[in-house]
């Protein structure tokens, strides 16, 4: 896999800047010139974070454009997190999110990671369409469904009877002030502490005053707004709940409201449309990454920490496995999940409540490079649903297939496509534990033939045009991005458990990613990272920040 983030080099510097300060590490350059691979024994900033998952990368982003000294330990020899790529002969394969959309929005309805590129100056280039297809028991043969204002009708209308786009226009008359209402505040303007007030109250009264009648509502389940707007067709709420899984890996009775709000206003607004990043999620990473090193800020990888440094209930640093103490004057944001946060800091009560937290299953990945002559009108994005009785959230049942290639193909040989297949949150944990390497390569088959299968759906003879597979695992996932059973992550269902945000006992450590923020994509993983870094900041850069960005 290549290691992806330069840390420390500004335009123009040589690398022998990196020798010339005495808080700067010694290092060598590892095979990305945009990497260090560190040396020093000790080094000291004004912030450390703990991983480069995408929420991690946005609060140190947004932490060195508020001009704090950043420093980021990624365990991986990659950056990105569960949204990182890596590349097997010319091939360029993604390993996490495949469907993204709100990377070009503004204002204060904007996608959470929109927003933080816009904060730090991060370029990033997309492709546009406004398409998937989705094969469903309705129509085995597949159908395109599209984003935007009448999307939602065609396959209603197809999929369902008159009685489905009546119940769906109903519930859009309930579901439209709730987007107004989620949408109220946006997630940048939120901080862990008490000037929260000013940054919310303060700037957003009277959106905020607009929606008061309906703010209660979106914390409750999903569900609940169904059962208001009185949908019972059948096709219309299994396609929400298949919605609602891939939002949060929950099905509309544990996905909270105001996800399902925002992402229903974003996807049939006027102007809604599907996007890909041209380079895939490793543009989006080394985007956020090149903040922090355009800021003076580091971006270590391979450097995996073992301890968070507590002194007098306050978070000051951190100490790595290969023994470097990286020591910190404001604090520690840690993007590990908030389990596996606790296995580096001392015991307490906090880590006995966050030992319950409740986690959705895993994945398993499929991961072809192929031949694709003859497939000149493949699109890139696909959804296999086998069969609803059994609910979306059943082992194999639904299957994702992203072929990346289609949309840029710098990302396969001439002639080749790339693809990623996988269930999103129906893989158990338990049956991959306490396995011998027979064992779990004859399980790697077993449990990928569904994958296979779901890809023939697509493309009937792929398995005589494969030129590589790749089949990844929970443990894979639990190896490689540091995750505690591999969990796609926490499953915090709305109206039983409260999402416990970022805050800890400790002074100075906050957590972010998808332990922290309702949802398990880009835009939650964003949004936690950026309430993270803003309450390491004062008031004054924070407002100044939302001023920046018209928010």
């Amino acid at each position: 896999m290549d290691v992806f983030y330069r840390c420390s080099f500004r335009q123009g510097l040589n690398n022998h800047s990196l020798l010339n300060r005495s808080h700067r590490p010694l290092a060598r350059i590892s095979r990305n010139p945009n990497t260090i691979l560190c040396q020093s024994v000790e080094e000291e900033c004004d912030v450390v974070v703990i991983g480069s998952g995408i929420a991690g990368l946005s609060a140190a982003a947004l932490l060195s454009t508020y001009g704090q000294e950043v420093v980021v330990c990624e365990s991986h020899s990659v950056i990105g997190g569960a949204a990182h790529s890596f590349k097997r002969g010319a091939y360029h394969f993604e390993s996490g999110p495949s469907l993204y959309s709100g990377l070009k929005s503004t204002g204060t309805k904007a996608n959470p990671l929109s927003l933080v590129l816009q904060a730090v100056g991060a370029e990033l280039e997309v492709k546009e369409y406004s398409t998937w297809n989705v094969y469903l028991p309705e129509v085995p043969q597949g159908f395109p469904a599209k984003v935007g204002p009448r999307g939602f009708d065609e396959l209603f209308r197809v999929c369902g009877t008159r009685e489905t786009l009546d119940q769906w226009d109903r519930l859009q008359g309930i579901v439209k002030p709730l987007s107004k209402a989620a949408t109220a505040v946006p997630p940048l303007a939120i901080r862990l502490d008490p000037g929260v007030i000013s940054t919310t109250l303060g700037r957003y009264f009277g959106d905020i005053i607009g929606s008061i009648t309906t703010l209660g509502v979106l914390t409750k389940p999903f569900s609940a707004v169904l059962d208001s707007a009185q949908v019972t067709d059948r096709f219309l709420i299994h396609y929400l709940d298949l919605l609602c899984f891939l939002l949060s890996g929950l099905t509309s009775k544990g996905t909270i409201t105001a996800e399902v709000a925002f992402m229903l206003e974003e996807w049939t607004n006027e102007n809604a449309t599907l996007e890909f990043p041209v380079g895939g999620s490793q543009a989006l990473a080394d985007a956020l990454a090149g903040a922090v090193t355009r800021r003076d800020g580091r971006v270590y990888v391979s450097e995996h920490v073992e301890e968070i440094l507590i002194e007098n209930e306050k978070a000051v640093g951190v100490r790595t496995r290969k023994g470097k103490v990286i020591r910190c004057r404001k604090g520690v944001v840690s993007n590990a999940s908030t389990i596996d946060t606790c296995s580096i800091l001392p015991a307490s009560t906090w880590s006995q409540q966050v030992a319950e937290t409740p986690l959705n299953p895993s994945f398993m990945h499929l991961h072809i490079g192929f031949d694709a002559q003859g497939l000149d009108d493949l699109d890139m994005h696909h959804l296999v649903v086998n069969e609803w009785d059994s609910g979306v959230d059943s082992q194999q049942n639904v299957v994702l297939i992203s072929i990346a290639s289609v949309a840029d193909d710098s990302m396969a040989p001439a002639g080749k496509h790339c693809l990623h297949a996988y269930y999103p949150a129906t893989e158990p944990w338990d049956i991959w534990e306490n396995l011998s390497k027979t064992e779990y390569e004859d399980l790697k088959q077993q449990r990928s033939e569904a994958l296979w299968k779901a890809v023939e759906t697509v493309i009937p003879d792929i398995r005589s045009r494969v030129d590589i597979s790749l089949v990844g695992t929970p443990k894979t996932h639990a190896r490689y991005l540091r995750r505690h059973k591999g969990s796609y992550g926490a499953a915090w269902r709305a109206g039983k458990e409260q999402f416990p945000f970022g805050s800890t006992p400790w002074k100075g450590l906050y957590c972010c990613g998808d332990f922290t923020f309702p949802g398990i994509g880009l835009p939650a993983a964003a949004a936690s990272g950026a309430i993270a870094a803003n309450s390491l900041v004062p008031i004054k850069k924070h407002t100044e920040l939302l001023d920046s960005i018209g928010i």
